[in-house]
């Protein structure tokens, strides 16, 4: 077991959800600043940045901010200033894309390597470390080895890795297939998720292979049984996907996530988490409950058939139980659940598509037969294809998304307080584990003897765990000097002021995270120097060229990529999902050696609406590859560097 601190790292939508996924367990939370984040409708403001970190901070709790998309030249100023701003409100770190800023003037904050940086193995993570990188998330797609193997070559930086949430279907950074069809990049925060639309897949010679099936579309990352094994791999901080899932979903997840991460650092001694508390919840975590399109592990362990949800990219719930009749206004079902006014029910049609209803009353009949009154109705004209027998599956719970709407978390943080009483006075001392200490006195002309020591003692352990809303906890008290009275309201005043007191200290204690220092000695970019290398400013062919790399193209969004590209590049194999993967069928192809022709790794076309890609297949190195043209007509300009050297 490797022994390290652990980081659960929660998504913050905005402030306020930022606070809950700490309540409830969260050591880091990573917020999008007024810009430049890669997801666009999560901007925040920095009053809303800065009344986060004064929370965290209490907890000795980490806030990150997106600067994660790629820059223009002409906003490299304003993404600089933003880079200022983060720093004096307090952010703990900045996560970064463009390796352009680091020509910048940054302030002295730690960065850390996004997953538009595409990690995908040791030495690029060992090249962003040696540039000053402190944390580095690597592409979702690694699997233990490849952790095991990035960790054995990094000397400092600490390995960041996604443990659920939506996946990408393509390596991170290297998705332009939004851009090309409709000008949204997904370097810039603003994906338009083609991998969710339906594709019908041909051979090249028109052969239909599959017929408006959602072939890019993945289910979601669940890490939930991979966790110990990470930590043994060298993982440090665990990231949960989700800067645009609102408050229920982070609070669930989190808390879930947090209970699981304990229980291996229970089993553990040398492990221990990365701020300070204990989150005391109210509810029962239950990852199946929070939208989700099924759930996978991904490349984590090993390659499996899994992992797309071909019927629909939309969260179908959870089965509660089977249709017994059907009448004008309702459905009568058969259901062991619990069921509540106002859930939301999903089935699949004919067509393996995904329908779904909300009813307005749910009436229990029998113990496990109820009435559901449907909204829409006539039911026959408006679902004519619901039957008896047919499964029917709940996506909203009602009364479980309205428990998580109030407070459902506490998060205290453990302190010792040791009471001293004389014949002069009192003193009250308050420390935490980090041996912050405080002390409160009162000296009194005249202290009274107890009647009774031992009642008195029992008063005084009372009063004083009396501690509020305030952050802490009694983990242990020491009362010496029992005979000695206090009145209660002494007592009282002397614990608040303390509490206030420790409070500060604390956060007077809280020290920035360090920005790591470069290598004295350059390491050149194992990257390639085309298109892929996102490169959209000066400062960043300024970068590459001191790294002994002259960048041939510019990024595909200047507008200047005419050729066809990889528009996706991704681990997940059409081929394999559909039962065609060559390696796949060794055996069954000796046995009938007509299939190879079947198997054999030809391109395939994939077509959605107006966009159509050809998809190339390298089986040695298991990737697929989405070929297309850019046929956007947008552009964030040019890169005179570039083209000057092309004439």
């Amino acid at each position: 077991m490797v022994y390290h601190a652990l980081e659960l790292l929660a998504p913050a939508r905005n402030a306020d959800i930022g606070i809950e996924a700490i309540l409830h367990g969260a050591d880091a939370v990573y917020i999008g600043g007024p810009g430049f984040g890669a997801r666009e409708d999560a901007a925040n403001t920095f009053a809303e940045i800065n009344r986060l970190t004064d929370f965290a901070h209490r907890f000795n709790a980490r806030v990150y901010m997106t600067l994660n998309t790629l820059v223009a030249d002409e906003e490299m100023p304003q993404a600089v200033d933003l880079a200022w701003q983060a720093y004096k409100n307090g952010v703990d770190a900045l996560i970064v894309q463009d390796m352009g800023l680091l020509e910048a003037d940054l302030p002295p904050i730690q960065l850390h390597a996004s997953t538009q940086c595409d990690v995908r193995t040791p030495e690029k993570a060992r090249f962003l470390e040696s540039l000053g990188f402190s944390q580095i998330v690597l592409a979702r797609e690694s699997n233990l080895d490849t952790v095991a193997k990035t960790h054995s070559l990094l000397r400092h930086a600490r390995i960041e890795y996604f443990i659920h949430g939506a996946l990408c279907v393509s390596y991170s950074g290297q998705c332009y297939a939004s851009f090309a069809a409709t000008g949204r990049s997904a370097n810039r925060g603003a994906c338009a998720q083609l991998c969710r639309l339906p594709y019908s897949v041909y051979t090249e010679d028109g052969k239909l292979l599959a017929k408006d099936k959602h072939v890019l579309s993945l289910r979601d990352n669940n890490q939930s049984e991979n966790l110990e094994a990470l930590i043994e791999a060298g993982v440090s901080s665990f990231k949960i996907e989700g800067r645009l899932k609102d408050v229920q979903y982070v609070k669930n997840v989190t808390a879930y996530y947090r209970r699981k991460l304990d229980e291996i650092i229970a089993r553990h001694p040398g492990l221990k988490r990365s701020s300070d508390g204990t989150s005391f919840i109210t509810f029962e975590p239950d990852l199946k409950k929070s939208f989700n399109r099924g759930f996978t592990d991904y490349f984590t362990r090993e390659r499996h058939h899994d992992m797309v949800a071909f019927d629909t990219p939309k969260d179908a719930g959870i089965p509660v139980g089977k249709i017994v009749r059907v009448n004008a206004d309702s459905l009568e079902i058969s259901s062991l659940d619990e069921l509540h006014n106002g859930d939301g029910f999903t089935y699949l049609t004919r067509e393996n598509t995904l329908s779904g209803f909300a009813i307005n009353r749910a009436e229990s009949l029998t113990h496990n037969l109820w009435r559901l009154t449907l909204r829409e109705k006539p039911i026959y004209r408006k679902h004519p294809q619901l039957k008896p027998g047919m499964t029917l599956f709940r996506n909203h719970d009602r009364h479980w998304e309205e428990a998580l709407t109030k407070p459902t978390a506490k998060r205290l943080i453990p302190i010792s307080m040791e009471w001293t009483a004389t014949a002069q006075g009192f003193e009250l001392t308050l420390s935490d584990h980090h041996n912050v200490l405080v002390r409160v006195n009162r000296s009194l002309c005249e202290i009274n003897k107890a009647s009774d020591a031992l009642k008195n003692e029992a008063s005084l352990r009372n009063n004083l765990s009396k501690l509020g809303q305030t952050d802490f906890q009694v983990e242990s008290m020491v009362i010496k000097g029992n005979e000695w009275f206090a009145p209660a309201s002494l007592v009282n005043e002397m614990r608040r002021e303390a509490c206030e007191q420790l409070t500060k200290a604390r956060l007077d204690a809280w020290k920035p995270l360090t920005r790591a220092l470069p290598d004295e000695t350059l390491l050149p970019s194992p990257d390639p120097v085309d298109s892929r290398a996102n490169v959209l400013n000066e400062q960043a062919i300024r970068f590459y060229r001191r790294h002994r790399c002259e960048i041939t193209e510019p990024a595909v969004e200047t507008g200047d990529v005419h050729r066809e590209i990889a528009l996706m590049q991704t681990k997940h194999c059409v081929r394999f999902a559909l039962g065609l993967c060559l390696k796949d069928h060794l055996e069954a192809i000796k046995k009938d050696p007509s299939l190879k022709k079947l198997m054999r790794p030809d391109p395939l076309i994939l077509k959605t609406g107006p966009n159509t890609y050809r998809a190339t297949f390298d089986c040695k190195r298991c990737e697929m590859t989405l070929l297309g043209r850019v046929r956007s007509s947008v552009s964030l300009g040019h890169l005179p560097s570039i083209e000057s050297r092309q004439k």
